[in-house]
Protein backbone atom coordinates (compact mmCIF):
# COMPACT_ATOMS: atom_id res chain seq x y z
CA UNK A 1 0.00 0.00 0.00
CA UNK A 2 2.65 2.53 0.29
CA UNK A 3 4.22 2.68 -2.91
CA UNK A 4 0.42 3.10 -4.20
CA UNK A 5 -0.57 5.46 -1.39
CA UNK A 6 2.54 7.69 -2.66
CA UNK A 7 1.87 7.75 -5.91
CA UNK A 8 -1.88 9.19 -5.36
CA UNK A 9 -0.71 11.43 -3.04
CA UNK A 10 2.22 12.58 -5.66
CA UNK A 11 -0.23 12.69 -8.34
CA UNK A 12 -3.39 14.39 -6.24
CA UNK A 13 -0.91 17.04 -4.69
CA UNK A 14 -0.20 17.78 -8.31
CA UNK A 15 -3.45 18.60 -9.62
CA UNK A 16 -3.97 20.25 -6.34
CA UNK A 17 -1.24 23.10 -7.23
CA UNK A 18 -2.29 23.15 -10.59
CA UNK A 19 -5.78 23.70 -10.18
CA UNK A 20 -5.28 26.36 -7.31
CA UNK A 21 -3.80 28.39 -9.93
CA UNK A 22 -6.37 27.12 -12.91
CA UNK A 23 -9.70 27.26 -10.83
CA UNK A 24 -9.07 30.84 -9.67
CA UNK A 25 -8.07 32.21 -12.84
CA UNK A 26 -11.49 30.26 -14.14
CA UNK A 27 -13.58 32.06 -11.84
CA UNK A 28 -12.10 35.69 -12.32
CA UNK A 29 -11.97 35.63 -16.12
CA UNK A 30 -15.22 37.14 -17.11
CA UNK A 31 -14.81 39.79 -14.02
CA UNK A 32 -10.94 40.62 -15.16
CA UNK A 33 -11.87 40.71 -18.82
CA UNK A 34 -15.09 41.54 -19.48
CA UNK A 35 -14.32 44.25 -22.41
CA UNK A 36 -15.74 43.23 -25.73
CA UNK A 37 -16.56 39.74 -23.61
CA UNK A 38 -12.86 38.54 -23.89
CA UNK A 39 -12.88 36.59 -20.47
CA UNK A 40 -16.23 34.29 -21.67
CA UNK A 41 -14.93 34.07 -24.94
CA UNK A 42 -11.77 32.68 -23.90
CA UNK A 43 -14.22 29.84 -21.42
CA UNK A 44 -15.92 29.05 -24.15
CA UNK A 45 -13.21 28.29 -27.03
CA UNK A 46 -11.46 26.32 -24.05
CA UNK A 47 -13.93 23.77 -23.46
CA UNK A 48 -14.19 23.81 -27.43
CA UNK A 49 -11.01 23.08 -27.64
CA UNK A 50 -11.32 20.60 -24.88
CA UNK A 51 -14.25 18.59 -26.49
CA UNK A 52 -12.57 18.02 -29.81
CA UNK A 53 -8.98 16.71 -27.73
CA UNK A 54 -11.47 14.66 -26.13
CA UNK A 55 -12.43 12.91 -29.42
CA UNK A 56 -8.98 12.81 -30.82
CA UNK A 57 -5.46 12.76 -28.16
CA UNK A 58 -6.38 11.18 -25.15
CA UNK A 59 -5.56 7.23 -26.15
CA UNK A 60 -2.51 8.56 -28.60
CA UNK A 61 -0.99 10.13 -26.12
CA UNK A 62 -1.29 7.91 -23.04
CA UNK A 63 -0.25 4.61 -25.65
CA UNK A 64 2.55 6.51 -27.04
CA UNK A 65 3.83 8.30 -23.96
CA UNK A 66 2.47 6.56 -20.73
CA UNK A 67 0.23 8.21 -18.08
CA UNK A 68 2.68 10.03 -16.06
CA UNK A 69 4.20 11.95 -19.19
CA UNK A 70 0.79 12.66 -20.56
CA UNK A 71 0.20 13.93 -17.62
CA UNK A 72 3.29 15.87 -17.21
CA UNK A 73 3.10 17.71 -20.58
CA UNK A 74 -0.96 18.65 -19.81
CA UNK A 75 0.09 20.44 -16.75
CA UNK A 76 2.47 22.77 -18.61
CA UNK A 77 -0.39 23.73 -21.42
CA UNK A 78 -2.24 25.05 -17.91
CA UNK A 79 0.79 26.99 -17.21
CA UNK A 80 1.07 28.92 -20.17
CA UNK A 81 -2.99 30.00 -19.80
CA UNK A 82 -1.85 31.41 -16.59
CA UNK A 83 1.35 33.19 -18.50
CA UNK A 84 -1.19 34.32 -21.23
CA UNK A 85 -2.91 36.13 -18.63
CA UNK A 86 0.21 38.75 -17.82
CA UNK A 87 -0.94 40.22 -21.05
CA UNK A 88 -4.60 39.77 -21.38
CA UNK A 89 -5.57 40.02 -25.21
CA UNK A 90 -7.25 38.32 -27.79
CA UNK A 91 -4.03 37.21 -29.13
CA UNK A 92 -2.82 35.83 -26.18
CA UNK A 93 -5.94 34.62 -24.18
CA UNK A 94 -7.58 33.18 -27.12
CA UNK A 95 -4.59 30.67 -28.40
CA UNK A 96 -3.62 29.68 -24.76
CA UNK A 97 -6.88 28.81 -24.05
CA UNK A 98 -7.07 26.40 -27.13
CA UNK A 99 -3.79 25.59 -25.95
CA UNK A 100 -5.24 24.79 -22.45
CA UNK A 101 -8.49 22.69 -23.77
CA UNK A 102 -6.26 20.35 -25.83
CA UNK A 103 -4.17 19.41 -22.89
CA UNK A 104 -7.54 19.58 -20.14
CA UNK A 105 -8.58 16.13 -22.40
CA UNK A 106 -5.44 13.92 -22.24
CA UNK A 107 -4.74 15.25 -18.61
CA UNK A 108 -7.94 13.75 -17.23
CA UNK A 109 -7.76 10.84 -19.00
CA UNK A 110 -4.90 10.03 -17.72
CA UNK A 111 -5.39 10.79 -14.42
CA UNK A 112 -8.44 8.23 -14.62
CA UNK A 113 -6.44 5.73 -16.24
CA UNK A 114 -3.63 6.21 -13.80
CA UNK A 115 -5.88 5.46 -10.54
CA UNK A 116 -7.68 2.62 -12.18
CA UNK A 117 -4.61 1.08 -13.02
CA UNK A 118 -3.02 1.52 -9.93
CA UNK A 119 -6.27 0.13 -7.66
CA UNK A 120 -6.61 -2.97 -9.83
CA UNK A 121 -3.56 -3.44 -9.61
CA UNK A 122 -3.01 -3.15 -5.50
CA UNK A 123 -6.39 -5.22 -5.06
CA UNK A 124 -4.68 -8.24 -7.08
CA UNK A 125 -1.57 -7.97 -4.54
CA UNK A 126 -3.98 -7.96 -1.73
CA UNK A 127 -6.64 -10.09 -2.60
CA UNK A 128 -9.26 -6.99 -2.30
CA UNK A 129 -12.84 -6.31 -4.86
CA UNK A 130 -10.77 -4.20 -7.68
CA UNK A 131 -13.81 -1.59 -7.64
CA UNK A 132 -13.48 -0.76 -4.19
CA UNK A 133 -10.29 -0.25 -4.26
CA UNK A 134 -10.85 2.28 -7.30
CA UNK A 135 -13.46 3.96 -5.60
CA UNK A 136 -11.40 4.58 -2.44
CA UNK A 137 -8.37 5.96 -4.33
CA UNK A 138 -10.89 8.51 -6.25
CA UNK A 139 -12.46 9.56 -3.11
CA UNK A 140 -8.63 10.17 -1.78
CA UNK A 141 -7.56 12.23 -4.59
CA UNK A 142 -10.94 14.01 -5.18
CA UNK A 143 -10.50 14.80 -1.23
CA UNK A 144 -7.26 16.08 -2.10
CA UNK A 145 -8.04 17.94 -5.37
CA UNK A 146 -11.06 19.46 -4.78
CA UNK A 147 -9.65 21.51 -1.84
CA UNK A 148 -7.70 23.43 -4.83
CA UNK A 149 -10.90 25.48 -4.64
CA UNK A 150 -10.92 26.50 -1.41
CA UNK A 151 -7.27 28.13 -1.78
CA UNK A 152 -7.41 29.19 -4.93
CA UNK A 153 -10.52 31.35 -4.35
CA UNK A 154 -8.85 31.90 -0.20
CA UNK A 155 -5.91 33.55 -2.40
CA UNK A 156 -7.57 35.66 -4.65
CA UNK A 157 -10.41 36.93 -2.05
CA UNK A 158 -6.78 38.16 -0.15
CA UNK A 159 -4.89 39.75 -2.38
CA UNK A 160 -8.39 41.58 -3.86
CA UNK A 161 -9.46 42.03 -0.56
CA UNK A 162 -8.16 45.54 -0.72
CA UNK A 163 -11.23 46.33 -3.23
CA UNK A 164 -13.95 49.42 -2.03
CA UNK A 165 -16.87 48.27 0.42
CA UNK A 166 -20.01 48.89 -1.57
CA UNK A 167 -22.87 50.56 -0.43
CA UNK A 168 -26.13 49.09 0.11
CA UNK A 169 -28.17 47.37 -2.91
CA UNK A 170 -31.43 48.97 -3.96
CA UNK A 171 -34.55 47.12 -2.92
CA UNK A 172 -35.24 47.32 -6.47
CA UNK A 173 -32.03 45.57 -8.08
CA UNK A 174 -32.67 42.07 -5.24
CA UNK A 175 -35.77 41.97 -6.90
CA UNK A 176 -34.60 40.89 -9.65
CA UNK A 177 -32.16 38.61 -8.21
CA UNK A 178 -32.38 34.68 -8.14
CA UNK A 179 -34.34 32.57 -10.12
CA UNK A 180 -35.81 36.12 -11.54
CA UNK A 181 -32.60 37.36 -13.10
CA UNK A 182 -33.43 37.08 -17.25
CA UNK A 183 -30.66 38.01 -19.55
CA UNK A 184 -28.14 39.44 -17.05
CA UNK A 185 -30.34 42.16 -15.60
CA UNK A 186 -28.69 42.10 -12.62
CA UNK A 187 -25.48 44.02 -13.77
CA UNK A 188 -24.10 44.87 -10.44
CA UNK A 189 -22.35 48.02 -11.45
CA UNK A 190 -21.49 48.71 -7.65
CA UNK A 191 -19.54 45.92 -6.57
CA UNK A 192 -17.42 45.18 -9.61
CA UNK A 193 -14.63 47.66 -8.81
CA UNK A 194 -11.50 46.58 -11.09
CA UNK A 195 -8.51 45.57 -8.92
CA UNK A 196 -5.31 47.60 -9.90
CA UNK A 197 -2.83 46.12 -12.29
CA UNK A 198 -0.27 45.41 -9.44
CA UNK A 199 -2.75 43.36 -7.81
CA UNK A 200 -3.70 41.48 -11.00
CA UNK A 201 0.35 40.74 -11.42
CA UNK A 202 0.70 39.94 -7.58
CA UNK A 203 -1.95 36.99 -7.94
CA UNK A 204 -1.01 36.22 -11.57
CA UNK A 205 2.54 35.19 -10.00
CA UNK A 206 1.43 33.25 -7.10
CA UNK A 207 -1.12 31.05 -9.63
CA UNK A 208 2.05 30.78 -11.90
CA UNK A 209 4.84 29.55 -9.22
CA UNK A 210 1.76 27.10 -8.12
CA UNK A 211 1.42 25.66 -11.90
CA UNK A 212 4.90 25.31 -12.48
CA UNK A 213 5.99 23.37 -9.01
CA UNK A 214 2.85 20.91 -9.83
CA UNK A 215 4.64 20.32 -12.91
CA UNK A 216 8.04 19.75 -11.22
CA UNK A 217 6.54 17.88 -8.57
CA UNK A 218 4.30 15.32 -11.30
CA UNK A 219 7.71 14.81 -13.48
CA UNK A 220 10.16 14.14 -10.41
CA UNK A 221 8.14 11.98 -8.08
CA UNK A 222 5.20 10.59 -10.15
CA UNK A 223 6.27 6.61 -11.26
CA UNK A 224 5.20 5.18 -14.53
CA UNK A 225 2.72 2.83 -15.01
CA UNK A 226 1.68 0.22 -17.21
CA UNK A 227 -1.54 -1.49 -17.39
CA UNK A 228 -1.60 -5.11 -16.42
CA UNK A 229 -2.73 -6.08 -19.82
CA UNK A 230 -0.31 -4.18 -21.47
CA UNK A 231 2.59 -5.81 -19.40
CA UNK A 232 1.35 -9.56 -20.53
CA UNK A 233 1.07 -8.53 -24.25
CA UNK A 234 4.58 -7.17 -24.41
CA UNK A 235 5.73 -6.06 -27.40
CA UNK A 236 2.97 -7.16 -29.64
CA UNK A 237 2.17 -5.54 -32.69
CA UNK A 238 1.13 -1.88 -31.94
CA UNK A 239 -2.31 -1.06 -33.06
CA UNK A 240 -2.61 0.97 -36.16
CA UNK A 241 -2.58 4.75 -35.48
CA UNK A 242 -6.78 5.38 -36.88
CA UNK A 243 -7.41 2.52 -34.92
CA UNK A 244 -5.99 4.21 -31.69
CA UNK A 245 -6.91 7.26 -33.02
CA UNK A 246 -10.85 6.43 -33.32
CA UNK A 247 -10.76 3.88 -30.47
CA UNK A 248 -13.27 6.82 -28.68
CA UNK A 249 -15.87 6.50 -31.35
CA UNK A 250 -15.82 3.29 -31.51
CA UNK A 251 -16.20 3.08 -27.84
CA UNK A 252 -20.07 3.79 -28.29
CA UNK A 253 -20.66 0.64 -29.65
CA UNK A 254 -20.92 -0.18 -26.40
CA UNK A 255 -24.90 0.36 -25.56
CA UNK A 256 -24.29 1.14 -21.89
CA UNK A 257 -21.43 4.12 -22.93
CA UNK A 258 -24.13 5.18 -24.79
CA UNK A 259 -26.81 5.66 -21.75
CA UNK A 260 -24.12 6.63 -19.36
CA UNK A 261 -23.09 9.79 -21.49
CA UNK A 262 -26.00 11.87 -19.47
CA UNK A 263 -23.88 12.16 -16.19
CA UNK A 264 -20.84 13.51 -17.67
CA UNK A 265 -22.59 16.09 -19.83
CA UNK A 266 -25.17 16.83 -16.50
CA UNK A 267 -21.76 17.63 -14.53
CA UNK A 268 -20.57 19.73 -17.03
CA UNK A 269 -24.12 21.80 -16.85
CA UNK A 270 -24.54 21.85 -12.85
CA UNK A 271 -20.83 22.97 -12.74
CA UNK A 272 -21.35 25.63 -14.89
CA UNK A 273 -24.43 26.86 -13.28
CA UNK A 274 -22.68 26.86 -10.08
CA UNK A 275 -19.59 28.96 -10.87
CA UNK A 276 -21.42 30.93 -13.23
CA UNK A 277 -25.01 31.81 -12.32
CA UNK A 278 -25.11 30.74 -8.90
CA UNK A 279 -22.54 33.40 -7.72
CA UNK A 280 -23.68 36.13 -10.07
CA UNK A 281 -27.47 36.07 -10.08
CA UNK A 282 -27.62 35.34 -6.02
CA UNK A 283 -24.56 36.11 -4.49
CA UNK A 284 -23.02 39.38 -6.57
CA UNK A 285 -26.44 40.56 -6.85
CA UNK A 286 -27.72 40.18 -3.28
CA UNK A 287 -24.44 40.64 -1.20
CA UNK A 288 -21.46 41.95 -3.68
CA UNK A 289 -18.69 40.44 -5.68
CA UNK A 290 -15.93 39.96 -2.65
CA UNK A 291 -18.17 37.27 -1.14
CA UNK A 292 -18.11 35.42 -4.28
CA UNK A 293 -14.92 33.81 -3.34
CA UNK A 294 -16.11 32.83 0.25
CA UNK A 295 -19.06 30.66 -1.19
CA UNK A 296 -16.69 28.99 -3.63
CA UNK A 297 -15.01 27.99 -0.27
CA UNK A 298 -18.04 26.86 1.19
CA UNK A 299 -18.47 24.50 -1.86
CA UNK A 300 -14.62 23.27 -2.43
CA UNK A 301 -14.37 22.34 1.10
CA UNK A 302 -17.38 20.58 1.75
CA UNK A 303 -16.95 18.74 -1.83
CA UNK A 304 -13.55 17.71 -0.79
CA UNK A 305 -14.45 15.85 2.66
CA UNK A 306 -17.46 14.37 1.22
CA UNK A 307 -14.91 13.40 -1.67
CA UNK A 308 -13.28 11.26 0.75
CA UNK A 309 -16.19 10.14 3.11
CA UNK A 310 -17.72 8.25 -0.17
CA UNK A 311 -14.89 6.39 -1.61
CA UNK A 312 -14.82 4.71 1.87
CA UNK A 313 -18.74 5.07 2.37
CA UNK A 314 -19.12 2.94 -1.44
CA UNK A 315 -17.83 -0.30 0.27
CA UNK A 316 -20.16 -0.84 2.06
CA UNK A 317 -23.76 1.30 0.48
CA UNK A 318 -22.67 0.93 -3.33
CA UNK A 319 -22.68 3.47 -6.09
CA UNK A 320 -26.23 3.05 -6.79
CA UNK A 321 -27.13 4.65 -2.70
CA UNK A 322 -24.89 7.48 -3.54
CA UNK A 323 -26.02 8.07 -6.68
CA UNK A 324 -29.37 8.63 -5.29
CA UNK A 325 -28.36 10.85 -2.54
CA UNK A 326 -26.64 13.14 -4.50
CA UNK A 327 -29.90 13.10 -7.07
CA UNK A 328 -32.16 13.73 -4.26
CA UNK A 329 -29.61 16.80 -2.81
CA UNK A 330 -29.27 17.83 -6.35
CA UNK A 331 -33.05 18.44 -6.78
CA UNK A 332 -34.25 19.62 -3.97
CA UNK A 333 -31.44 22.52 -4.30
CA UNK A 334 -33.16 23.24 -7.63
CA UNK A 335 -36.69 23.47 -6.38
CA UNK A 336 -35.30 25.36 -3.10
CA UNK A 337 -33.59 27.95 -6.05
CA UNK A 338 -36.83 28.39 -8.01
CA UNK A 339 -38.61 29.42 -4.60
CA UNK A 340 -35.94 31.30 -2.96
CA UNK A 341 -35.72 35.28 -3.32
CA UNK A 342 -32.07 36.10 -2.11
CA UNK A 343 -31.68 39.36 0.62
CA UNK A 344 -28.74 40.17 2.15
CA UNK A 345 -30.46 39.68 5.55
CA UNK A 346 -30.61 35.97 4.32
CA UNK A 347 -26.29 35.45 4.74
CA UNK A 348 -26.28 32.09 5.92
CA UNK A 349 -28.28 30.43 3.09
CA UNK A 350 -26.01 31.61 0.33
CA UNK A 351 -23.58 29.23 1.82
CA UNK A 352 -25.91 26.27 2.36
CA UNK A 353 -26.48 26.05 -1.20
CA UNK A 354 -22.88 25.73 -1.92
CA UNK A 355 -22.52 23.30 0.82
CA UNK A 356 -24.93 21.08 -0.16
CA UNK A 357 -24.40 21.21 -4.33
CA UNK A 358 -20.96 20.04 -2.78
CA UNK A 359 -22.20 17.47 -1.41
CA UNK A 360 -23.55 16.57 -4.68
CA UNK A 361 -20.78 16.93 -6.43
CA UNK A 362 -18.74 14.90 -4.77
CA UNK A 363 -20.83 12.00 -6.10
CA UNK A 364 -20.80 13.12 -9.36
CA UNK A 365 -16.89 13.34 -9.26
CA UNK A 366 -15.89 10.38 -7.36
CA UNK A 367 -18.87 7.52 -8.32
CA UNK A 368 -18.85 8.74 -12.38
CA UNK A 369 -15.10 8.50 -12.70
CA UNK A 370 -15.07 5.07 -10.59
CA UNK A 371 -17.70 3.97 -12.34
CA UNK A 372 -16.45 4.59 -15.80
CA UNK A 373 -13.40 2.88 -14.96
CA UNK A 374 -14.93 -0.05 -13.91
CA UNK A 375 -17.46 -0.70 -16.41
CA UNK A 376 -14.52 0.10 -19.48
CA UNK A 377 -11.77 -1.60 -17.51
CA UNK A 378 -10.34 -2.84 -20.90
CA UNK A 379 -10.93 0.48 -22.53
CA UNK A 380 -10.14 2.42 -19.89
CA UNK A 381 -7.99 5.58 -21.90
CA UNK A 382 -11.44 5.62 -24.56
CA UNK A 383 -13.94 5.55 -21.97
CA UNK A 384 -12.23 8.78 -19.77
CA UNK A 385 -11.41 10.63 -23.15
CA UNK A 386 -15.31 10.02 -23.71
CA UNK A 387 -16.28 11.20 -20.16
CA UNK A 388 -14.57 14.49 -20.85
CA UNK A 389 -15.79 14.65 -24.04
CA UNK A 390 -19.15 14.78 -22.56
CA UNK A 391 -18.68 17.37 -19.57
CA UNK A 392 -16.67 19.61 -21.87
CA UNK A 393 -19.96 19.53 -23.82
CA UNK A 394 -22.29 20.46 -21.01
CA UNK A 395 -20.03 23.28 -20.08
CA UNK A 396 -20.14 24.58 -24.05
CA UNK A 397 -23.81 24.21 -23.97
CA UNK A 398 -24.50 25.66 -20.63
CA UNK A 399 -21.83 28.55 -21.37
CA UNK A 400 -23.93 29.13 -24.75
CA UNK A 401 -27.23 29.64 -23.60
CA UNK A 402 -26.09 31.93 -19.86
CA UNK A 403 -26.83 34.92 -22.10
CA UNK A 404 -29.93 34.70 -23.36
CA UNK A 405 -31.71 32.33 -20.69
CA UNK A 406 -32.81 33.24 -17.51
CA UNK A 407 -31.90 31.67 -14.34
CA UNK A 408 -35.19 29.86 -13.77
CA UNK A 409 -35.53 28.30 -17.04
CA UNK A 410 -31.80 26.92 -16.51
CA UNK A 411 -32.68 25.40 -13.18
CA UNK A 412 -35.56 23.82 -15.23
CA UNK A 413 -33.41 22.85 -17.57
CA UNK A 414 -30.95 21.04 -14.89
CA UNK A 415 -34.15 19.27 -13.59
CA UNK A 416 -34.82 17.51 -17.12
CA UNK A 417 -31.08 16.71 -17.92
CA UNK A 418 -30.54 15.34 -13.90
CA UNK A 419 -33.91 13.13 -14.32
CA UNK A 420 -33.10 11.76 -17.64
CA UNK A 421 -29.13 11.00 -16.24
CA UNK A 422 -30.80 9.17 -13.07
CA UNK A 423 -33.10 7.46 -15.41
CA UNK A 424 -30.54 6.00 -17.77
CA UNK A 425 -27.68 5.36 -14.67
CA UNK A 426 -30.24 3.00 -13.49
CA UNK A 427 -31.00 1.44 -16.75
CA UNK A 428 -27.18 0.33 -16.63
CA UNK A 429 -27.48 -0.73 -13.42
CA UNK A 430 -30.44 -3.12 -14.28
CA UNK A 431 -28.96 -4.18 -17.71
CA UNK A 432 -26.06 -4.88 -14.95
CA UNK A 433 -27.56 -6.75 -12.35
CA UNK A 434 -29.87 -8.86 -15.16
CA UNK A 435 -26.10 -9.89 -16.45
CA UNK A 436 -24.51 -11.00 -13.08
CA UNK A 437 -28.02 -13.19 -12.52
CA UNK A 438 -27.90 -14.71 -15.98
CA UNK A 439 -24.23 -15.84 -15.72
CA UNK A 440 -24.58 -17.43 -11.91
CA UNK A 441 -27.77 -19.21 -13.13
CA UNK A 442 -24.96 -20.48 -16.24
CA UNK A 443 -22.97 -21.45 -13.23
CA UNK A 444 -25.19 -23.33 -11.18
CA UNK A 445 -26.62 -25.62 -14.21
CA UNK A 446 -23.14 -26.76 -15.21
CA UNK A 447 -22.63 -28.62 -12.35
CA UNK A 448 -25.97 -30.45 -12.72
CA UNK A 449 -25.83 -31.14 -16.58
CA UNK A 450 -22.01 -32.69 -15.44
CA UNK A 451 -23.57 -34.63 -13.02
CA UNK A 452 -26.22 -36.19 -15.39
CA UNK A 453 -23.96 -36.88 -17.71
CA UNK A 454 -21.15 -38.63 -15.50
CA UNK A 455 -24.25 -40.76 -14.91
CA UNK A 456 -25.03 -41.97 -17.68
CA UNK A 457 -21.64 -43.06 -18.08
Amino acid sequence: MERSLKNILVLSFGFLLLFTAYGGLQSLQSSLYSEEGLGVAALSTLYGAMLLSSLLLPPILIAKLGCKWTIVISMCCYVAFSLGNFYASWYTLIPTSVLLGLGAAPLWSAQGTYLTIMGNTHAEKTGKVGKDVVSQYFGIFFLIFQSSGVWGNLISSLVFGQTPTQGAIPEEQLESCGASDCLGATASTNSTNRPSQELIYTLLGIYTGSGFLAVLLTAAFLEPIKDAEQKSEGEKQAPPFWSTLLSTVKLFRDKRLCLLVLLPLYCGFQQAFLAGDYTRSYTTCALGIQFVGYVMICFSAVNALCSVLYGKLAQYTGRIALFALGAVTQLSCFIALLLWKPHPRQLPLFFVFPGLWGMADAVWQTQNNALFGVLFEKNKEAAFASYRLWEALGYVIAFGYSTFLCVSVKLYVLLGVLSLAMAAYGTVEYLGSKKVARLLTEEQTKPAEEGVTQTKM
